[in-house]
């Protein structure tokens, strides 16, 4: 059977995609070019709002437990300890928001767990698989595939390039990647060993004289090793012995010994945007579309969401194909891209910091994703409104037990929020079929099917409602439609 969609690319973003297609009943492959898994780092600073849609995806145990936190940040400048620093201010969960607080978790161990979760639906990544070429008409995509010497050629209903900054899907559509290399800066990035050093810890070398000019070393979850960052001036070989003479000569320590490093680039700044994400049965998701400086751990959360957003709606279209699904296809470059824009410059701005020496540049509020909206711009309502966020809050089942809002939108499904008892809603607005109702009522008597009480008013609040009202959340956790709900 031929798959109805093709996923080129199986970083994060391509499984995030696979994955929801795949609980969705969506048939899918997804292939990768490379042979082997990617073994490093680079990734590792999963955002709040990346934490929510693992949770809704199923991984989010997974990544908690293999993860961490954000480690605190000890400051040394020639030599001496001068003081510790957070990136980020550490916040207890709220009722509206479950987590908080950025995890740090390797992007080859997010990946692996993607992975295993994407196996249990029976897709595996088809690993040393390249596409070689495509061919999109009205009614689907032709797609050439070759792995072991081997040509294969692949129908599907749609083609997604999430196949990474230099993405064939990109440039065989002839879609502009626009934006500036910057030659003149250079980051050397790796995973190292440091025994002597507490790995509870991460560490910050550098000179009096220019404070912002030194090196990193952060602990990685899941052994011993930390990764290494530092900016270079020029040209620089990425073996162990050049990583030991930057720690050396920035630390005054010569007991700190690097070892078993597994991974390391020089990399340059790409701040890039793709002119369109969409091109008839074709789209860009992840650094195909968007590639951004690592300042602010930015790149990999917003792949992630640009997958969490296409998937349900290629999976309506693939249900329901008409003008109206198409317009919600649309959707996808409207919404996304406009983020894409919108973090591109807060990531170069934190550069900018970074390469003037800004003490700033080293703070990370703002970063976590929890303030993305795709509302209209001109709406100022303080109320939750369409294209914004949906809140998380605690609720009584009608079993006296307590469960969260998350947990009832948790699944492919959308869910018809409806405030009061004595209201009914029309989601005929929506364009998803599967539509779970979730009423939420006071105190007042005892709950039936579908009912939990919102006793304390955490939703009521969270969400600007009464009484009255009614909303769709969409399957991505975003506010569909917001109406005023008639009396029965």
């Amino acid at each position: 059977m031929n798959p109805q969609v093709i996923i080129a690319g199986a970083g994060p973003t391509g499984l995030t995609l696979a994955i929801d297609l795949a609980r969705r009943g969506v048939a899918v492959r997804i292939v990768d070019r490379a042979a082997e898994f990617f073994a490093g780092s680079r990734g590792d600073g999963l955002q709040p709002r990346t934490l929510e849609v693992f949770d809704d995806l199923g991984v989010l145990d997974a990544v908690l437990a293999q993860g961490a936190p954000q480690a605190p940040l000890l400051v040394h400048l020639d030599g001496e300890f001068v003081m510790e620093r957070r990136m980020s201010a550490w916040r207890e969960p709220s009722a509206d928001v479950p987590h908080p607080n950025p995890w740090v978790l390797a992007q080859a161990d997010t990946e692996r767990v993607l992975r295993e979760r994407l196996a249990e639906f029976g897709v595996r990544v088809e690993s040393g698989t390249a596409l070689a070429d495509f061919s999109a008409d009205a009614d689907g995509v032709t797609v050439t595939l070759e792995h072991d010497g081997v040509t294969e050629q692949v129908r599907a209903g749609y083609l997604v390039g999430a196949d990474g900054g230099r993405s064939t899907v990109r440039k065989a559509l002839g879609i502009a990647f626009e934006g500036v290399t910057d030659e003149s800066i250079r980051l050397l990035l790796g995973d190292v060993c440091a025994d002597t050093l507490d790995h509870s810890v991460g560490y910050w070398f550098a000179d009096s004289d220019s404070p912002m000019d030194g090196i990193a070393l952060m602990p990685l979850p899941g052994g011993r090793k930390f990764q290494f960052a530092t900016g270079l001036d020029a040209d620089s070989g990425t073996g162990l012995e050049v990583l030991q003479e930057h720690v050396t000569r920035r630390s005054r320590r010569d007991d700190i010994v690097l070892s078993d490093l597994s991974w390391s680039t020089v990399w340059r700044p790409n701040v890039r945007l793709a002119q369109r994400y969409r091109s008839g049965r074709v789209f860009l998701a992840g650094d195909a579309a968007h590639v951004h400086p690592p300042t602010g751990g930015q790149g990999l959360n917003t792949g992630v969401q640009d997958a969490y957003n296409l998937g349900w709606k290629l999976a309506a279209a693939l249900r329901d194909p008409g003008a109206a699904t198409d317009a919600l296809l649309d959707s996808y470059e409207t919404e996304r891209r406009a983020v894409a824009v919108r973090v591109l410059g807060l990531s170069s701005e934190l550069l900018d910091k970074t390469v003037k020496g800004d003490p700033d540049a080293m703070d990370r509020e703002g970063t976590h994703q929890l303030d993305i909206s795709y509302r209209d711009a001109q709406d100022n309502s303080p109320a939750a409104r369409p294209g914004d966020r949906a809140p998380d809050a605690p609720l009584i089942d009608a079993n006296g037990k307590t469960v969260r809002l998350f947990d009832l939108f948790r699944g492919p499904h959308a869910t018809l929020l409806v405030f009061g008892r004595d209201t009914t809603g029309d989601p005929a607005r929506s364009p998803v079929t599967d539509l779970r109702t979730v009423r939420l009522v006071g105190t007042e008597t005892a709950l039936v099917e579908g009912e939990f009480s919102d006793a304390e008013g955490h939703a009521r609040r969270a969400y600007g409602a009464a009484d009255g009202t009614w909303m769709i959340v969409r399957p991505d956790g975003y506010l569909g439609a917001v109406a005023t709900v008639t009396a029965r």
